[in-house]
């Protein structure tokens, strides 16, 4: 793997990656900056948070830069326990789509009717990133949401098996999964997903974003 497209929801999350690297700026409807790492051509793409958004730019990264590995890096709340370090991803769920009813929510898998007996979500696995083993490993759940309710997130981890919640990675798995393009996501824990998550996350950006690049680019070298 050579070509290399990286995602992230947040400007901040992507200047955090190969800080010191030059950078080319490509224009176009999304904004795309190529660096060289090693021997890899890196081409990072920040269309905005949320999982239309992220799964533009990986079809973006796809289809014009023609990437071998899409890799989304960045920040994630951590169910319960808050801030941390960085998670390398061995699958991602979407939280957020299915059919809701005036008794429940029932989650179905992405692309398929959501109605009828809900089945047990089929997660996307991620391509799997060697040099980074010894990271503890992570379920990432995504949705259209910002979650500042622990009661929700406990939820969401207890259902879904999650340990973190962020609002791309699912998003950029499936995308991968339908092009048969392999993928992969390093996240670094913000917050815990409760009530004080909205201060948190802002305090602990800049820190957690760089961990989970600093991996990132452990990973990459070693590609």
């Amino acid at each position: 793997m050579k070509r290399i497209g990286i995602v992230a929801g947040m400007p901040a999350e992507l200047a955090a990656f190969a800080p010191a690297m030059a950078r080319e700026a490509i224009a176009g409807p999304i904004a795309v900056e190529a660096l060289t790492l090693g021997d890899k051509q890196c081409f990072l793409a920040c269309a905005g948070i949320g999982k239309v958004a992220s799964a533009s730019a990986a079809a973006l990264l796809a289809h014009r830069h023609d990437v071998d590995l899409l890799l989304v890096i960045g920040t994630a709340a951590r169910i319960g326990l808050g801030p941390g370090g960085a998670f390398r991803i061995v699958d991602a769920v979407q939280t957020d789509y299915g059919a809701r009813s005036e008794a429940r929510f029932a989650r179905f898998d992405p692309g398929t009717i959501p109605f009828g007996d809900p089945p047990a979500l089929t997660p996307y696995k991620a391509f799997e990133l060697h040099a980074i083993a010894a990271l503890p490993p992570a379920r990432i759940a995504s949705a259209d949401m910002f979650v500042e309710s622990a009661g929700h997130a406990a939820e969401i981890g207890a259902s879904l098996g999650a340990t973190l919640i962020d609002m791309e990675t699912a998003a950029v798995a499936q995308f991968a999964t339908l092009n048969a393009l392999p993928w992969a996501a390093i996240k670094a824990a913000t917050d815990a997903a409760d009530e004080d998550s909205a201060a948190t996350f802002l305090d602990q950006l800049a820190r957690a974003a760089r961990a989970a690049a600093e991996a990132a680019e452990q990973a990459i070298a070693a590609l």
